[in-house]
């Protein structure tokens, strides 16, 4: 009980920032009309379409999430696996490392109608999107935590004499895991933006389809429903990978302490 209520204390600004935001728009769209209702529909709109909508965005969640499950999971195995391999070793990372930095500045939303065009399905193409967005953060935090690992920590491993799979699990793994997972945290930030844009493009399903859909028809009560849902599923995303980096992450927090 006691730690429930240190989580809503911790939360308490934010709360009050969503209070005001929600009687700003309030009084500027129900209350004084100063907004456009076309464009600004109230709550008074938006309320009804989002409860009438409920049953379309649960279905459209579960799309999205197999679009974003497998080109967020599949980027990670092959990034992280990938980025051990060039990270451990120095020759392949000297050769490797100029064709990394040209090929990961180029946006994967530019690559969506070049995906459409060569994969067999859209569902495949609105998959590999999401997958070369995730793929570099995961493979540049992989390297980078690797390449910087502290030298005590390499020499301890010759002190214990571990070598291969057991220095790679015991020492590197563990030494770059911090590194490792901020690039996961950003890999998750480009697969929900990249999952949007796919949707709108290669797809007839999925919050993003959704939200471009009620868009055409300037369904904008709809829109705002859909980007709410979507922005509540992402906040619960967003915190819950929060709680396990620091879970896994729980002797850095000892070392700061």
């Amino acid at each position: 009980m006691l730690k429930d209520n240190k989580n809503i204390k911790n939360y308490i600004g934010t709360i009050i920032i969503l209070i005001v935001a929600f009687l700003v728009y309030l009084c500027a769209t129900d209350v004084f009309k100063v907004l456009d209702p076309v464009l600004f529909p109230g709550f008074s709109k938006i309320g009804p379409k989002f409860y009438d909508s409920m049953p379309k965005l649960w279905k459209s969640l579960i799309s999205s999430l197999k679009l974003l499950i497998p080109g967020y999971f599949g980027a990670a195995f092959s990034g992280i696996l990938l980025g051990i391999l060039i990270g451990t070793n120095p020759r392949l990372n000297k050769t490797l490392i100029p064709i990394i930095f040209a090929l990961n500045p180029i946006p994967p939303s530019m690559m969506t109608p070049y995906l459409i065009a060569i994969m067999p399905t859209f569902y495949l193409s609105s998959v590999a999107v999401i997958f070369i967005g995730c793929f570099w953060p995961f493979l540049n935090g992989t390297i980078n935590g690797i390449v910087l690992i502290d030298q005590k920590y390499l020499d301890n491993s010759k002190v214990l004499e571990l070598k291969g799979f057991k220095k790679l699990l015991n020492v590197i793994l563990p030494a770059a895991a911090p590194s490792i997972l901020a690039g996961a945290g950003t890999a998750l930030n480009f697969a929900f933006i990249l999952l949007a844009i796919a949707e709108m493009f290669a797809t007839n399903s999925g919050l993003g389809y959704f939200i471009q859909y009620y868009a055409d028809f300037s369904d904008y009560a709809r829109v705002i429903a859909g980007l709410l849902f979507m922005g509540c599923f992402i906040v619960i995303v967003m915190l819950s990978f929060e709680k396990l980096k620091k879970k896994i992450l729980f002797w850095t927090l000892n070392e700061n302490k």
